[in-house]
C-alpha cells in the first residue's frame, strides 16, 4: 500500500476514533465559531487532543534493576490497566529502560522475553482504548548520554534498540506512538548550550525517523514523538525542535517537553511555600512559547511528563492547598494551549496494589480541572489561637466563575454550616465567623479539630482545615550528622519552612544561594513523631561552628534555634 494512501486512511482512523468532526484542511469549522476564529485542525492535533488526559507508568518498565519491580512497584496487571482507564485517562505512556537487556554489540539483541513483556503491556493498553507511548527512557543517561565520547558505539546501540522496536510493534494499531528518547542529554548535567548536543540529538532522532518509516507494517504513517533537548521548554530548544520538525515535512510528527513547575515552588526551598506570581508566571511563559513556537505553527506538543520534584520525597513537601492550586491552574492552562498532559506516576499517585490514589483531593482536582476550572481559596488552613480570643476567618477566594452551594462539617450532606449565621462570601470574600470557629474547636485538644468542605455548583471541592495551635516548642538536643532530630512540641502548628545562616550572616547549607533551606532534603518535620529531623544532606555542606537556624510555621510563628556543628557532633538548643 503506497504511502499516500495510507496517509488518507491513518486520517480517516484517527477520525472516528476521536468522534471529532473537524479533521482535515477542508473540513468546516464548528458551527458555534466563525471559521476566521477556529481554524481547522490536522488530524495529527485532533489525535493529540484525544489523549487528553495522560498518565505515566512510571518506575516499571523503565526500572534499571532485575526486573520491573526492582524500584519497588509491583508487577503490571490487567487490573492495573483496567484502573488507569477507569479513572478517566484516555493514554499511556509506558517508558522503558532497554539498556540491561540488551546484548553486547553488533547485533544488541534485546531479551525476547522482556520484548514480550513490553508487547503485553502495551496490548493491555490498546484493548482498553488508550492512545500509548513507548520510548528509550533512562538509556538517556544510562549510555545515550556518553554519545559526545563514543558516538559509532551509541548510535549503533540506539539503531539497534529502534530496529528491533520498530520491527516488533510494525503492525500494532495506530494508537500505538514512539517517542525517540526520553530527557535527552549529551552531558553530565542539565541545561548545557553546546551547539553540539542539539546536532547529536538531531542525529539520533534522524536515524530513529529513517528505521521508523522504512520497517514496514503501519510504521510509515506511526505517529512519532520527537523531544527538545532535555525536553526543555527554553526558547532556542522549541526553536530548534520546530526547524527539525517542519524540515521532515511528515504530517504525523509530534513534539514533546516535560515539565515540574517554578523550581523553588516545585522542591519547596527558597522560601516559595505558596502558589505564588513567580509560579503562576512560569506555568504561563514556558506554554505560551510552547504553543506560540510549535501548536500554532502545526505542530502538536504532548506534555509528557509533569508534577512537582518535590514528589521524589514524599507528596508531603508541598502544602496540600498550594499544590491543589498548582495542578488545577496548570491543566486548564495547558489545556487551553491544546497541549495534551500526561502526569508522571512513579507510584506515588494511582496505589499499584489497592489501585486507589494515595491523595484522593488531588485526583478529586484533576479529574474536575479537566473539563473545567475549581474553585480555590487563598488557603485551606484555619488556624485558631487556644487561648486566644477567636476571630473570624477572612479568606479570599478564586471563584473562577463558579458558586458556593454549601460548607459542610465533615461528610458532606450530613451537617453543614448556616449562611449568614456561621459564614459569609461578599465579593469572593469567604469569611467563617468566630463563632462558629468557637464551636468547631471547643474540644480544646491541639491539631485538625474539623474539614469544611466548600461545595460549588461545579469544579472540585474545597477542603478547609480547621485547626487549634498554640506556640509551638523547640528542645535541646544532641547527635551527629547522619542522626539529628529536634525533639518538638507542634501544639496543632505545622512547619512550611526552615531558614539556616552563619552567625556573620552568610547562608548556610546547600543551596547557599538562600537562607530558606529546601524541605526533605534539609529538614524534615514529624508531627506524630515530635521531631524535625536536619538531614545528612544538610550537614555535608554546613561548616564547624555556629548556625542559626529559623523555622517558619504555617500559623505564622517563627521559632529561633542554634545548632553547633564540631566534626560530626551536633549539639542544639532553642534560643
Amino acid at each position: 500500500m503506497n504511502s499516500l494512501r495510507k496517509k488518507m486512511l491513518l486520517s480517516l482512523t484517527l477520525a472516528a476514533a476521536m468522534l471529532l468532526t473537524t479533521i482535515t484542511s477542508a473540513a468546516a469549522a464548528p458551527k458555534d465559531k466563525p471559521k476566521d476564529l477556529q481554524p481547522p485542525k490536522s488530524s495529527i492535533q485532533s489525535y493529540v487532543e484525544a489523549m487528553q488526559p495522560g498518565w505515566n507508568l512510571g518506575n516499571t518498565l523503565d526500572a534499571t534493576g532485575e526486573d520491573e519491580t526492582s524500584w519497588g512497584n509491583p508487577r503490571v496487571t490487567k487490573e492495573q490497566i483496567k484502573a488507569v482507564k477507569a479513572n478517566g485517562f484516555n493514554s499511556i505512556r509506558i517508558p522503558v529502560t532497554w539498556d540491561q537487556r540488551m546484548g553486547q554489540g553488533p547485533d544488541y539483541a534485546i531479551d525476547p522475553a522482556f520484548m514480550d513483556r513490553v508487547e503485553e503491556v502495551v496490548d493491555w493498553s490498546l484493548d482498553e482504548g488508550l492512545y500509548v507511548m513507548i520510548n528509550l527512557h533512562h538509556d538517556s543517561w544510562l549510555w545515550v548520554s556518553k554519545m559526545e565520547k563514543n558516538p559509532a558505539e551509541v548510535k549503533a546501540r540506539y539503531n539497534a534498540a529502534w530496529t528491533q522496536i520498530a520491527d516488533r510493534f510494525k503492525n500494532h494499531s495506530n494508537k500505538l506512538m514512539f517517542e525517540s528518547i526520553n530527557e535527552p542529554r549529551f552531558t553530565d548535567g542539565w541545561g548545557a548550550e553546546d551547539p553540539s548536543h542539539l546536532r547529536y540529538l538531531d542525529e539520533l532522532n534522524t536515524s530513529f525517523y529513517n528505521i521508523v518509516r522504512k520497517s514496514g507494517g503501519s510504521n510509515d504513517v506511526r505517529p512519532l514523538v520527537i523531544p527538545t533537548l532535555e525536553t526543555n521548554a527554553a526558547q532556542e530548544k522549541l526553536d530548534h525542535l520546530h526547524d527539525y520538525i517542519k524540515n521532515l515535512n511528515d504530517p504525523n510528527l509530534i513534539a514533546t517537553i516535560h515539565y515540574y513547575g517554578f523550581w523553588p515552588f516545585s522542591v519547596n526551598i527558597a522560601g516559595v511555600t505558596t502558589f505564588n506570581e513567580e509560579t503562576i508566571k512560569d506555568i504561563d511563559d514556558t506554554f505560551d512559547r510552547t504553543y506560540d513556537t510549535l501548536v500554532a505553527d502545526g505542530i502538536p506538543v504532548i506534555l509528557g511528563e509533569f508534577g512537582l520534584l518535590g514528589f521524589d520525597k514524599h507528596t508531603g513537601v508541598i502544602e496540600q492547598g498550594e499544590k491543589l492550586k498548582f495542578f488545577e491552574y496548570i491543566l486548564n492552562y495547558v489545556q487551553q494551549r491544546k497541549i495534551a498532559h500526561m502526569i508522571w506516576d512513579n507510584g506515588q499517585h494511582l496505589n499499584r496494589n489497592t489501585l486507589a490514589w494515595s491523595d484522593p483531593e488531588l485526583y478529586e482536582m484533576m479529574k474536575a480541572s479537566w473539563k473545567g476550572r475549581s474553585a480555590t481559596a487563598k488557603s485551606d488552613l484555619i488556624f485558631v489561637n487556644k487561648g486566644a480570643q477567636v476571630q473570624d476567618a477572612v479568606i479570599p477566594m478564586e471563584m473562577n466563575g463558579n458558586r458556593l452551594v454549601n460548607i459542610w462539617v465533615g461528610d458532606k450532606g450530613k451537617n453543614k454550616l448556616r449562611a449568614g449565621a456561621d459564614y459569609t462570601l461578599y465579593r469572593d470574600v469567604l469569611t467563617i465567623k468566630a463563632s462558629a470557629l468557637a464551636r468547631l474547636t471547643a474540644s480544646g485538644g491541639y491539631g485538625e479539630q474539623a474539614v469544611l468542605q466548600a461545595d460549588f455548583n461545579q469544579g472540585a471541592d474545597w477542603n478547609f482545615r480547621v485547626i487549634l495551635n498554640d506556640t509551638p516548642k523547640l528542645e535541646a538536643a544532641t547527635g551527629t550528622a547522619a542522626d539529628f532530630v529536634i525533639p518538638t512540641q507542634f501544639n496543632g502548628d505545622l512547619l512550611a519552612t526552615m531558614e539556616a545562616v552563619y552567625e556573620d550572616g552568610s547562608n548556610a547549607g546547600p543551596q547557599n544561594w538562600t537562607s530558606f533551606k529546601e524541605f526533605a532534603y534539609t529538614f524534615s518535620p514529624d508531627v506524630e513523631a515530635g521531631t524535625i529531623q536536619l538531614t545528612e544532606n544538610f550537614f555535608k555542606e554546613v561548616n564547624d561552628g555556629v548556625v542559626n537556624l529559623k523555622f517558619h510555621f504555617w500559623s505564622g510563628e517563627i521559632l529561633s534555634y542554634t545548632i553547633t556543628k564540631d566534626g560530626n557532633s551536633i549539639t542544639g538548643m532553642a534560643k
